[in-house]
This record gives structure tokens, C-alpha cells and sequence, in this order.
């Protein structure tokens, strides 16, 4: 007669496995983690190639201020308004920072908060101008103190004032937008659409010179505003640090 052996029960070890709910919390985390950089990245494709587009419209539909035009060692050279007191453009060249001072300017304003190096700083002194740091900011905006900084500048001084930050794009623009504003010579769509003929801003900068009033203090965007704008401005700003 044959005899059936049963073999003992094997009982695995709780480490051997993960249990089901932990496997479905898993999945539940990678899946919200995988939706939220998708989030993202349609937001910053929205949001980027939006503002590029606007851009690029508005530099076909606004034609440059009278007087512009190109300067040895300075992008986007050109007035700020029609009465020649203040003029935009990215940080000069040493031979640009001299090109200013033949033209007759006196006054610079930079509004870089980068870390600059001591050769950089000395560069405007070296070619006979006096420098007012303004330090904003890649991609923010300026606060009330230091609109009205730019506008005390320009009326104390004489001479024409030179207003940059790095592309002289963005802080530039802004702080250009604010002083249009404020002096009456431009509505804050109007002076929004020049700044974006120059070159794209980003969402928090649109939104301050949407909100510009002459006889107002004009507040820091919203939070939400400011996350958005953050998102979609992110690459950019890692990029040029780069």
C-alpha cells in the first residue's frame, strides 16, 4: 500500500513580499507624482509658448520709439517715452557704457540683483557715469520704493538716464511700463504691449503693468499669479544660469 506524503505548509516571511495595500499606495503616489510634472509641463508649454506668440505679434503690429537705434556695445538700445529722459536696453559693453557717455547720458540705473564681480560694477565709474543699483529679481517685479527710485532718478538729473537689467527685456520693461504710467504718456495696455515688442516678460510681469495706475501704488502680483509665473518662467531661469 502506498503511502501519500503532504508536504509541510510553506509560511513566507512577511518581508518577503510587499503587502497589496502597500503596492497600491505605491502606484497611487507614482501615478500623482506623473500627473503633476505633466501638469507642469503643459503648464509651462501654455504659458511659454503664449507669451512668445503675444510677443512676437506685437513686435510685428508696434514700431520702434522715434530715436531708436543701434549702439556699439548695447541690445535693444531705445527711449523709453517721448520726452528723451529715460532710455532702455540690456547691460552695455565697456565700449557701451562709453557710447553712453559720448551720447550725453549721466545716470545709469541697474537693476540687476545678479552677483556681479567688482571689474562689472566699476565698469559704468570707469566710463564717467554714476550708477543707481536697483537690485530686482530675474522675472519679478519692482515695488512701489523702487518705481519711485527710477522716478526720483530721472527728474534730479539733468542729463538723460540709462535703465537696464541683463537682456533688458523683462525688469527693464517693467520698470519702463511703470514710468510711462506714472509720467501720463502711456496707459498700462499700451505700455504692456511695448515692453512686449521688445521681447518676452514673464506672466507676474504682464500682470504689474496690467495693473498700473498714474495715481496709484501698484501692489506685488497675486500668489497665484506669482506660482504660475514661476512654473512657467522656471527653465529659462535655471537655463541662464546655466
Amino acid at each position: 500500500m502506498s503511502v501519500i506524503v503532504t508536504p509541510p505548509p510553506v509560511h513566507r516571511s512577511p518581508l518577503s513580499a510587499p503587502p497589496a495595500r502597500s503596492r497600491s499606495l505605491r502606484r497611487k503616489v507614482v501615478r500623482v507624482l506623473v500627473g503633476v510634472l505633466l501638469s507642469c509641463l503643459a503648464l509651462w508649454a501654455t504659458g511659454s509658448l503664449g507669451i512668445l506668440a503675444v510677443s512676437y505679434m506685437a513686435s510685428e503690429t508696434i514700431s520702434a520709439p522715434e530715436g531708436t537705434r543701434p549702439v556699439k556695445g548695447i541690445h535693444k538700445f531705445q527711449p523709453v517715452g517721448t520726452d528723451g529722459e529715460l532710455w532702455r536696453g540690456a547691460a552695455p559693453s565697456p565700449a557701451g557704457y562709453r557710447a553712453l557717455a559720448d551720447l550725453g547720458f549721466t545716470t545709469v540705473v541697474d537693476l540687476r540683483a545678479e552677483k556681479l564681480s567688482a571689474a562689472q560694477l566699476a565698469l559704468p565709474r570707469e566710463a564717467g557715469l554714476d550708477v543707481v543699483r536697483v537690485p530686482m529679481r530675474d522675472g519679478q517685479t519692482p515695488t512701489p520704493e523702487q518705481v519711485q527710485r527710477l522716478l526720483d532718478t530721472v527728474s534730479e538729473n539733468s542729463g538723460p538716464v540709462f535703465v537696464h537689467c541683463g537682456a533688458g527685456v523683462g525688469r527693464t520693461g517693467t520698470m519702463a511700463a511703470a514710468y510711462l504710467v506714472k509720467t501720463g504718456q502711456e496707459d498700462s495696455p499700451g505700455a504692456v504691449l511695448r515692453n512686449l515688442s521688445v521681447g518676452p516678460p514673464s506672466i507676474e510681469q504682464i500682470y504689474y503693468g496690467l495693473m498700473l495706475e498714474r495715481e496709484r501704488a501698484t501692489a506685488q502680483p497675486p500668489l497665484p499669479v506669482v506660482v504660475v509665473s514661476r512654473v512657467v518662467d522656471a527653465p529659462r531661469r535655471i537655463w541662464s544660469y546655466m
